[in-house]
């Protein structure tokens, strides 16, 4: 009987998928390095019946690392770095012993089917683990393929068996690709950090870091906020005057008007307009302009998009809310969450997707709603040709997630529901006035349908006051016509939700590696993390990136 290894990129993932594909009948034993089990059953594989053995890397087996005598800072010039220094690759993590594992489980297989993480990073794994195997594992039979690549999004009984049915090849180019961007990371950030490092340790002693390090992407990461910084410091505040204009109809309440020429930077000026308001005691209405506006449903969530609101609205900072997204994908709850697609797959099953969310108390009646009154078609997104958007894959309660778990598992939930829900819709009304020689106005929402919002109720169109009904030539009484002084205020700090917008417009890192970047900056002390997690360069980080770019 032939046996046939298959690989996961973490325990958790190899426990799932091999639970779904033996139908619950395998048998587990741990490996010999202790981190990784094996999960064992039999089954059939291209019309034979074979023995399958289910295991798992713990990320990547191997990592790249300069020959011995070039890790000597002081008898290496950093500038040797750039080109000169060879490379090796090293096992990433020696105590785990991965690559005599993957050989001891290898020998006597004749076939390996990869279940790495479908992005790059995966491919590459798949050929550090086909490296260690390859060598020990038995000859095919005659011209057999011996090596498959699982492609999936999800870990669910569909999709891992689509996937098994459907076995294809690893892509060798988006492997080496990897192996470049470890290359150049390698060489600039060590080249670099040795450098800064005794640079500025020879210039300020008293920096509170004995490393200062570099990175292509910590950089620019870091600059966003130290350049913040710069514009909060060298702001200077200017005092401005605006009119405000209350007037009233009758016995209803006082309206506030918007002066249309908003601000001067005048006093004279401003108190030169006041006057001339102030020399009419009626508010005549110009025109009333009713106009029925939307709300646009969102996109398809990505993974970007989900960082963000993770921040803003959660609390929860990037490298954390991944950590959380991580698992909740490894146990089966949502869809793979690194993906820069923002339109669902023409095959997708939205229907499905959410007839899965009908019981749950929170969202029971709009789903159900939605399903017998019909989904709306969503919004065309992005097809970045990676990973479908992130979506629930089953059912969940907060006793099963946990409270952090939970909370990222409904944000992705309910915006999976507002992408197949209408529009919101609203009416918006301007009523025009003029004061003498001055035009003023005020504006009002008012709710048609609350489409999306009635899920995502944070998006809503909040309630105003109802403005009176009137027409053009109505009078309204002026009520106080005044002259407020105001300052322009400085910028805030960015908080990461900003940070994270920014990184993307400027194509810093990607979706997977930004809260790394993110995180990178906050644990080397070079920015903390403040209330409404704003980010702060300390002094450390504010001398490094003005040294570094001026």
């Amino acid at each position: 009987m032939r046996t046939i290894l298959m690989v996961a990129e973490k325990p958790s993932l190899a426990q799932s998928i091999a639970k779904i594909l033996s139908k619950g009948s395998c048998s587990s034993r741990k490996g010999l390095n202790g981190a990784c089990s094996v999960h064992e059953y039999t089954a059939s594989f291209r019309g034979q019946p074979c023995r399958f053995k289910m295991t798992s890397v713990c990320g990547h087996v191997l990592s790249l690392d300069f020959i011995g005598k070039y890790n000597n800072w002081d008898k290496v010039d950093p500038a040797e770095l750039f080109s000169n220094a060879p490379t090796e690759k090293k096992e990433a993590n020696p105590k785990l012993n991965m690559v005599k594992f993957l050989q001891v489980e290898a020998k006597g297989c004749d076939t390996v089917v990869l279940w790495l993480d479908c992005d790059k990073e995966g491919e590459n794994i798949c050929f550090e683990v086909l490296d260690a195997v390859q060598p020990v594992m038995s000859k095919g039979y005659g011209g057999d393929q011996t090596v498959f690549r699982a492609k999936f999004s999800s870990i669910t009984d569909t999709d891992i068996c689509n996937a098994m049915n459907n076995l294809g090849q690893p892509n060798h180019n988006e492997a080496l690709s990897v192996d470049a961007r470890q290359e150049l990371d390698l060489r600039i950030g060590c080249a670099f950090t040795r450098f800064q490092t005794k640079y500025f340790q020879g210039k300020y002693g008293n920096l509170d870091s004995s490393l200062i390090s570099f990175g292509p992407c910590q950089t620019p990461t870091l600059g966003f906020c130290v350049e913040r910084h710069d514009k909060i410091q060298s702001f200077k505040p200017e005092t401005y005057w605006v009119i405000q204009a209350k007037v009233f109809k009758g016995k209803e309440n006082p309206l506030t008007l918007d002066w249309d020429r908003v601000r001067v930077f005048d006093r004279e000026v401003g108190q030169m307009f006041v006057n001339m308001t102030k020399t009419s005691r009626e508010a005549v209405v110009e025109s009333v302009s009713k106009k029925e506006k939307a709300k646009q449903r969102p996109q398809a969530l990505n993974t970007v998009e989900m960082l963000r609101v993770a921040s803003s609205a959660l609390g929860m900072g990037p490298q954390h809310t991944m950590q959380i997204a991580e698992r909740l994908y490894t146990q089966g709850y949502i869809s793979y969450p690194r993906t820069e697609t923002t339109h669902y797959p023409e095959n997708f099953d939205l229907k499905d997707t959410l007839r899965q969310q009908a019981n749950n108390p929170f969202w029971a009646d709009i789903v159900k709603a939605l399903l017998a009154e019909g989904l709306n078609r969503p919004r065309k997104g992005s097809d970045a040709g990676d990973h479908p958007p992130i979506t629930p894959m089953r059912a969940a309660s907060e006793s099963e997630l946990g409270t952090d778990g939970w909370r990222l598992y409904e944000y992705i939930t309910r915006h999976f529901i507002a992408t197949v829900s209408q529009d919101c819709k609203y009416l918006q009304t301007i009523i025009a006035f003029s004061i003498g020689t001055e035009a003023f106005s005020c504006s009002g929402k008012t709710l048609i349908s609350a489409g999306f919002t009635e899920v995502m109720p944070w998006q809503g169109i909040p309630e105003e006051e109802s403005l009176p009904d009137c027409g053009r030539g109505d009078a309204f009484t002026v009520d106080e016509v005044k002259l407020q002084e105001k300052q322009t205020c400085p910028p805030d700090y960015l908080t990461e939700a900003e940070l994270i917008t920014l990184m993307e417009k400027h194509g810093i890192g990607t979706d997977a590696s930004i809260p790394v970047h993110i995180n990178n900056v906050c644990q080397r002390n070079y920015v903390t993390v403040e209330s409404g997690r704003r980010l702060k360069p300390t002094n450390l980080g504010i001398v490094l990136y003005t040294a570094t770019t001026r």
